[in-house]
């Protein structure tokens, strides 16, 4: 029976005194001189690793019983990747390149071989998954991590609260100042002015709702329209329009997107504006007037222009493009659905009809909320002597043709001032108050228990 030795030292299998004998019967084709010099451990090249299975199977099983700080050490000090057989224990190849019958193959990798592949290929440059010697790779990057104590961490609270608490009286202060009054005019009540408006019958409805201004209102008044139970934000509402159209493209207009059905083609022609958010435009009409003490009403100025955003005005949304009549841009389209006039219709100011009406863009935002409100005009301040709304008691006439009760919405008009802050918000103010507060409170706390606890020897316990 022949006799394998390992390949390269180990702890356990000690090399012998003296290489091994070969019995002359074992098959070789080497000469009968050469017979007790054949050394055993000589690696194996990778072509003629299948004559010596049982030497490469011995070698695998040891080489998995080393740990693996050896069996590294061993892959790197292997035989070579260019296809040269390494020498004894591992050492250089053999001079001439003469390689043996029946050696083992010292280039064996045991990771690779759990990978399901050869060391390298044949000729190729040796393979490692070693991460790149970088910073990053290698976890080096610099890293700073505070350390919380007692006296960074209390400091911290008490200046958040000494901050945040007066911010937030300031503007809850400013938000109080501001002059708002709503008048919701739904008709839903049997006593409201609006409510014979509800029928069907009634086309078109006008009321007249009264109402009183206990202070006047000072600088510039923003009078707004707002809607309840109107859920804007809906996925499919939301995608029914085409920019381009909007936009005044030809093609566009006289092809609508897909996603303007169903209100994409009416009557065989196609719907300008196309779409879900263009077809329930609000389209009720609103007038104030102030009643004087001869009980005359006397109409207030309401400016329809300034309400849109620039972008939106000059960029996103404008008219097709053609000669001075704008009916003629829009030949061969139809108006949507629920609209009253066509869109070249909607004002008389060329500078404010068709696409780039006002009132249409504003409406074309869409809300994130189902309550919102929208800005339908401007009432702008002519003297600085004199308020923009004295108190006194008003009229709101209102033409009306938006339905709500479907749905159960609510429908109402807000007049309101602003400040440097914009409109109406005690939430904002009130959110500073509260955190402010209640940092500083754990500011007191904190200090109380370090106070109290900090020459005792329950300190370890206690990490702030």
């Amino acid at each position: 029976m022949i006799r394998v030795r390992p390949p390269f030292p180990s702890p356990f299998y000690p090399p012998p005194l003296s290489p091994p004998l070969v019995p002359p019967s074992s098959p070789s084709s080497l000469s009968p001189s050469l017979w007790r010099l054949q050394p055993t451990y000589a690696s194996c090249p990778r072509p003629l690793a299948e004559e010596c299975p049982a030497s490469s199977a011995l070698q695998r099983r040891r080489l998995w019983r080393w740990p693996w700080w050896r069996r590294r050490r061993q892959r790197r000090s292997s035989g070579s990747c260019q296809g040269q057989p390494a020498g004894p224990l591992g050492g250089p190849p053999a001079s001439g390149g003469a390689v043996p019958r029946g050696s083992m193959a010292m280039n064996y990798n045991a990771k690779d071989e759990v990978d399901g592949g050869p060391p390298c290929a044949p000729g190729g440059t040796a393979k490692t998954r070693r991460p790149d010697n970088t910073a990053f790779k290698q976890q080096r990057l610099p890293a700073w991590q505070p350390i919380l104590t007692a006296g960074t961490v209390l400091p911290i609270f008490f200046i958040i609260g000494l901050i945040f608490i007066p911010i937030g009286i300031g503007i809850f202060v400013t938000s109080n100042n501001i002059r708002e009054i709503e008048i919701d005019y739904t008709g839903t009540e049997p006593s409201s002015p609006c409510n014979k408006c509800l029928s069907p019958d009634v086309t078109p409805c006008i009321c007249t709702v009264n109402f009183t201004l206990e202070k006047s209102f000072e600088g510039n008044v923003f009078m707004y329209y707002g809607l309840s139970n109107f859920y804007q934000n809906h996925r499919r509402y939301v995608k029914s329009r085409d920019d381009s159209q909007l936009n005044g493209d030809s093609s566009a207009l006289l092809n609508p997107s897909k996603e303007c059905e169903p209100y994409r083609r009416n009557e065989d022609k196609p719907i300008a504006p196309c779409g879900a958010i263009a077809n329930s435009m609000f389209n009720d009409t609103l007038e104030l007037f102030l009643i004087g003490n001869d009980s005359y009403p006397v109409p207030i100025a309401l400016k329809k222009k300034g309400i849109a955003w620039w972008t939106d005005k000059n960029v996103k949304f404008r008219n097709p493009p053609g000669g001075d009549n704008l009916e003629e841009r829009f030949k061969g389209t139809t108006k949507p659905v629920n609209w009253l006039k066509p869109v070249y219709m909607l004002d008389s100011d060329p500078d404010n009809n068709g696409f780039i009406n006002e009132d249409f863009i504003v409406w074309m935002r869409t809300a994130a909320l189902p309550t919102f409100r929208k800005l339908y005009r401007l009432i702008e301040r002519k003297s600085d002597l004199h308020p923009t709304l004295p108190a006194g008691r008003y009229s709101l006439n209102i033409t009306y043709n938006y339905p709500v009760h479907y749905f159960d919405g609510r429908k109402r008009m807000i007049l309101s001032t602003i400040s440097w802050m914009g409109g109406k918000n005690p939430f904002l103010g009130i959110a500073y108050i509260a955190v402010g507060s209640i940092s500083f409170l754990l500011g007191v706390v904190l200090l109380v228990i370090n106070h109290k606890y900090r020459n005792s020897s329950n300190t370890a316990d206690i990490t702030i």
